[in-house]
């Protein structure tokens, strides 16, 4: 069986939304991860974050009531480093345990990374990315009020939106490399990456969070991975989901998941930005696939017998 350099996107169905819950999900997710190991591949990990990074700020914001010397507002940039080191503390032990149980002698280390968005980015004027956690009508009227600024979120509910800008560079893509060269899995751009833009020799921190999909694509680019992986709540991705007319997808070219997408086939802010993802990369050079599918069917969708291809 050919191995393959691949950077799986974890979506958050694979980390929880508690800490607790985050402890036994990664759990399972280090199981589907070390199967791709053991069979010899090379793996790179990526990862959400809405839930956690919306908590963080939250736990922030509560915080500087209690001490008026703290900063009412904690900047996302910061509340995103936050999520990537506590994300990572707990999924490259429960990665590091698993694969010690397989008899698997790989070391896992989390890199926290910094991606450069352009501080011209239209998104900035148009937040779209869904953080934090899911609010009824009233909660999101009242959040408004202290001015969030609020979206429906692909029918679950409403959730606080902020500016979701391109990435354009993966700041430590070296070091990730040098330990990929160095034979360890890497943990990297999670969250997305922390956003920032370049001032001469200085990156600042701004108030935006990164799709982790497209920073995940980016990252595979750079790292001219085989295959791109993005983890999410269904096996295959369909057109016209949840009608009678629904048709799962296995693999599909880049030219007709673009004009699916066109089509409007599929959510914003839910499984849009995952094709667009797995399309950029797909094209970005011959013999690259994305793949979409359940993290436990991870196995099965690189050996190609699940899971929508993209190619």
């Amino acid at each position: 069986m050919e191995k393959k350099r691949i950077v799986i996107a974890l979506g958050g169905n694979a980390l929880g939304k508690t800490l607790p819950e985050q402890y036994l999900a990664v759990q399972e997710t280090s199981r589907a991860i070390a199967d791709l190991v053991e069979e010899g591949n090379e793996v790179i990990i990526s990862h959400g974050n809405g839930p956690q990074v919306g908590m963080i700020n939250n736990a922030m914001a509560a915080y500087s009531k209690t001490d008026p010397s703290h900063p009412a507002i904690t900047p996302l940039s910061v509340c995103v480093a936050m999520s990537q080191a506590y994300i990572g503390y707990d999924l490259q032990n429960a990665l590091k345990e698993e694969l010690l149980n397989r008899k698997i002698k790989k070391n896992v280390a989390t890199v926290i990374t910094q991606v450069r968005v352009d501080e011209d980015d239209p998104a900035f004027a148009h937040p779209t990315k869904p953080i934090g956690y899911f609010m009824t009508k009233e909660e999101a009227a009242e959040a408004e009020k202290n001015g969030m600024h609020i979206v429906e979120d692909a029918g679950r509910g409403y959730r606080r939106a902020v500016a979701s800008p391109k990435p354009k560079e993966i700041i430590e893509i070296e070091t990730v490399k040098d330990l990929l060269e160095a034979g360890e899995i890497v943990i990297a751009s999670g969250g997305g990456g922390i956003p920032v833009i370049r001032q001469g020799n200085h990156l600042k921190g701004v108030g935006a969070v990164i799709d982790k999909d497209h920073a995940s694509c980016l990252l595979a680019q750079q790292l001219d991975a085989d295959l791109l992986i993005i983890l999410t709540a269904v096996e295959k991705i369909a057109l016209h989901f949840g009608t009678p007319q629904e048709t799962w997808l296995d693999e599909i070219s880049v030219e007709e998941a673009r004009r699916y997408c066109d089509e409007g086939h599929f959510a914003p802010g839910s499984m849009l930005p995952k094709v667009q993802a797995g399309i950029a990369f797909a094209a970005s050079a011959p013999g690259r696939t994305a793949l979409i599918t359940l993290l436990e069917k991870a196995r099965d969708g690189v050996n190609g017998k699940t899971g929508t291809r993209i190619s």
